[in-house]
């Protein structure tokens, strides 16, 4: 079976040109090419069934740009999402007509701002635009910003709690969209938590929020921070968490684990207030037991020589010094017990896991002098 006489000549013209990405609209059997020349498209006239000809128009263009009519190997589908695809290949894999071929370009390692722009035209899809703002190629380059206002308009619309954090964190890598946007972006978090947790990860020191700074802020400065530029991890965590941006950070932690929408959400949020943490995280410590964490929490206060330096000249911080230990170690191994167990969402969820976040307000209020 070959493709019809007058599709077989269209296709041979198209294929005569310098190709830079193609598509197939199989719903309405026709051939986008993106060229040097711009856009270029053959309608098909298919003599037999429509998938069986789709087959053979991938076969002819697998043909002229790999020599071979055996197309995208689609059984390499996981190995190719892991960015394991060749970068001498990349653009082999825009022009074959095939989405996973696009997908495997999206998500490797090599790719370029120019191929960036390629695989948009060719397959144009949130989760697409989100692997290719990983890049920084991609993120400093022109298309950067296309995809992620692209990701922006799409968000209402993102059904995955999980997605939405992503895209907010994706977007907000500098260059990409201007505060103007960033604060519309914010104020969605009033109706969507997920978005806060988002801001959390990408910009933990530079949220959208005017929050005052802890009350011990400016003697924690003077007294603090020659330890601080003496590599004390304690002391300049202590200086950057009474800060205003610090105090913000916490107001915000606080607000998202008030209501997450379902377990990926928690997930998240918990692992953005341990990196914000992460300097004092200690070196063992029971990680599957909330209870425990704050316990030996305590005992690192008591034990540790650096902690020790910061409480000879600020005493009455002791508590506060513990709760940066206790949220350092949050981790998913504290809910992965209840989310084994259960696929609940919403209230049920936050009620099933009420005693390990419970602790974390704890922490959360001593830091921001509530306590």
């Amino acid at each position: 079976m070959e493709l019809s006489p007058e599709d077989n000549l269209r296709m041979n013209v198209l294929l005569a040109q310098n190709l830079q990405a193609v598509r197939i609209d199989e719903s309405k059997m026709i051939v986008f090419a993106l060229t040097d020349k711009g856009e270029a498209k053959v309608p098909l006239n298919p003599n037999c069934k429509d998938e069986k000809y789709i087959k053979l128009v991938k076969a002819a263009l697998s043909t002229h740009v790999m020599g071979s009519p055996g197309g995208y190997p689609v059984f390499l589908k996981r190995w190719t999402r892991m960015g394991q695809a060749r970068d001498e290949s990349l653009v082999q894999l825009l022009m074959l007509g095939e989405e996973e071929a696009v997908v495997a370009a999206v998500h490797a390692a090599g790719l370029t701002d120019e191929l960036a722009e390629r695989a948009w035209w060719a397959m144009p899809s949130a989760e697409n635009a989100r692997r290719m703002l990983e890049k920084e190629a991609v993120v400093k380059g022109k298309t950067g910003p296309v995809l992620a206002d692209f990701l922006i308009e799409f968000l209402p619309f993102e059904e995955e709690q999980r997605a939405m954090i992503e895209s907010v964190r994706l977007v907000l890598q500098p260059g990409l969209i201007d505060e103007e946007e960033k604060q519309k972006l914010w104020k969605r978090a009033r109706n969507k938590r997920s978005v806060y947790v988002g801001f959390m990860h990408s910009v933990p020191d530079d949220l959208p929020v005017e929050i005052n700074a802890h009350p011990l802020y400016e003697d924690a400065k003077e007294k603090l921070t020659p330890l601080a530029e003496a590599g004390n991890p304690y002391a300049e965590l202590i200086i950057r968490a009474f800060s205003a941006r610090g105090q913000a950070f916490m107001k915000t932690a606080e607000d998202a684990l008030k209501k997450p929408g379902d377990q990926e959400v928690v997930e998240s949020l918990l692992n953005a207030i341990a990196a914000y943490f992460k300097t004092v995280i200690p070196d063992s410590f029971t990680e599957d037991d909330i209870e425990a964490i704050c316990t030996e929490a305590g005992c690192q206060c008591e034990d540790n020589d650096d902690i020790k330096a910061v409480l000879d000249l600020m005493p009455e911080i002791e508590s506060t010094l513990r709760a940066c230990v206790t949220l350092a170690c949050l981790n998913v191994k504290l809910v992965n017990p209840v989310f084994a167990r259960s696929d609940a969402i919403g209230t049920v969820m936050r009620k099933k896991i009420k005693h390990i976040t419970d602790p974390v307000f704890e922490q959360l209020a001593v830091l921001q002098n509530k306590a």
